[in-house]
C-alpha cells in the first residue's frame, strides 16, 4: 500500500502568516521553558528527551483514534534518519543558545538562518546567487559582529558559536525537510524526526536523570506538547504561503524573547543587541523580499537560476 499524500491546498497567504506568527510565538515559549526548566536542576539531554518523546506518544495516539496510521508510512526512511541526525544536533544548537546568552541575544543570532540558507544554496544547491542576496549575507555578518563585539567583553565565544550554529542548523536542515516535503506528509516528516532521535537520546538518559518534582515534570512534559505544536504550525505555514513571504514573521520572536527575559531574569537586550539586531533583521528581510521577486517574475524550476 502506497502512503497517502496530502492534496496540494489553496494558497492562502493572510492564514500563513497568521499561522507563523503563532508559531513564533509558541516557539519563544518554548526556548523559554528550556531556559527555565535549565535552571530547577533539570539536566539538558534529559530536556531533550523529554522535547521528543510526547511527539511520538501524541502524534501516534491521534492517528490511531483516526484509523490512519498509514500517514506514516515511508519509503524515505534513511532520507529521514539523516534529517533526525541533523535535527538532533540543530536542536542542540537551538536549546543550548538561551542556557549560554540572554533569550534576547540567543533569539538575535538565530535570524542568521536566511543569510546562511543563501550561502547553503550555492554549496549544496549550485544556485546562482546575484549581487543584492551577496550584500545581504555582508549586511547580515555586519549585524553579527555589532552583537558580539569581538575584543570586548559581550558574548562570550561559546555562546555566539552555539548561537551562530542554531542559525546554520535550521538553514540545513530547511533544505533537508524541503526535499522530504516532495514525497512525504508533514505530519510524517515531524514523527520521524522524533521516533529516530529519540532513542538515541534515551541511551544517555540514564547518565543525566535525576529525581524530579511534579513542577519540573509539568515543565518538561509542557516543553514536549509545545514542540509539537510549535513544529506542526511552521509546516502548516509552508504549506499555506511561500517561504519567502511568511518568514518575515519570525522576527517577531524578537520581542517575546526580550519580553520573557525581562519578565523572568530581569535582563534587557544591550545596546550592542539593539543596534544589530535590525541589522541582521534588514539582511533576511532583504533576501526574503528577493525571493519573493524570484518567484513572481520566473517559474519555480527557473528560480533557482536567478540573481
Amino acid at each position: 500500500m502506497q502512503s497517502v499524500q496530502p492534496t496540494p491546498p489553496r494558497q492562502r497567504p493572510l492564514y500563513a502568516l497568521a499561522l507563523r506568527l503563532m508559531a513564533a510565538l509558541v516557539l519563544s515559549t518554548l526556548f523559554m521553558l528550556v531556559k527555565f526548566t535549565s535552571e530547577t536542576g533539570v539536566r539538558f539531554p534529559e530536556i531533550l528527551f523529554w522535547r521528543q518523546l510526547p511527539t511520538i506518544v501524541l502524534v501516534l495516539g491521534w492517528l490511531a483514534g483516526r484509523s490512519q496510521l498509514q500517514r506514516l508510512k515511508t519509503r524515505r526512511l534513511p532520507v529521514h534518519a539523516r534529517r533526525a541526525m541533523l535535527g538532533l544536533t540543530g536542536m542542540g544548537f537551538t536549546f543550548g543558545a538561551p542556557l549560554l546568552m540572554p533569550l534576547a541575544e540567543s533569539t538575535a543570532l538565530g535570524f542568521t538562518t536566511p543569510v546562511f540558507a543563501v550561502i547553503l544554496s550555492v554549496l549544496l544547491l549550485k544556485e546562482r546567487v546575484g549581487p543584492v542576496r551577496w550584500l545581504a549575507v555582508a549586511l547580515g555578518f555586519a549585524g553579527v559582529m555589532i552583537i558580539a563585539q569581538p575584543g570586548q567583553e559581550a558574548l562570550t565565544p561559546l555562546g555566539a558559536f552555539v548561537g551562530l550554529g542554531a542559525g546554520f542548523m535550521v538553514a540545513l536542515i530547511s533544505i533537508q525537510v524541503r526535499d522530504l516535503s516532495r514525497t512525504e506528509e508533514s505530519l510524517s516528516i515531524v514523527f520521524w524526526f522524533a521516533a529516530l532521535s529519540t532513542p538515541i537520546l534515551l541511551v544517555a538518559l540514564p547518565f543525566f536523570y535525576t529525581p524530579h518534582s511534579t513542577w519540573q515534570w509539568f515543565l518538561l512534559l509542557s516543553g514536549g506538547v509545545l514542540g509539537l505544536v510549535g513544529q506542526l504550525l511552521l509546516t502548516a505555514a509552508l504549506r499555506y504561503g511561500q517561504v519567502a513571504s511568511v518568514v518575515v514573521m519570525d522576527y517577531s520572536s524578537l520581542v517575546w524573547a526580550t519580553l520573557y527575559g525581562w519578565l523572568l531574569w530581569d535582563d534587557m537586550p544591550s545596546a550592542a543587541t539593539w543596534l544589530g539586531a535590525p541589522v541582521i533583521i534588514a539582511a533576511g528581510a532583504v533576501i526574503a523580499w528577493r525571493e519573493h521577486q524570484l518567484y513572481r517574475r520566473t517559474p519555480p524550476a527557473a528560480a533557482s537560476g536567478a540573481e
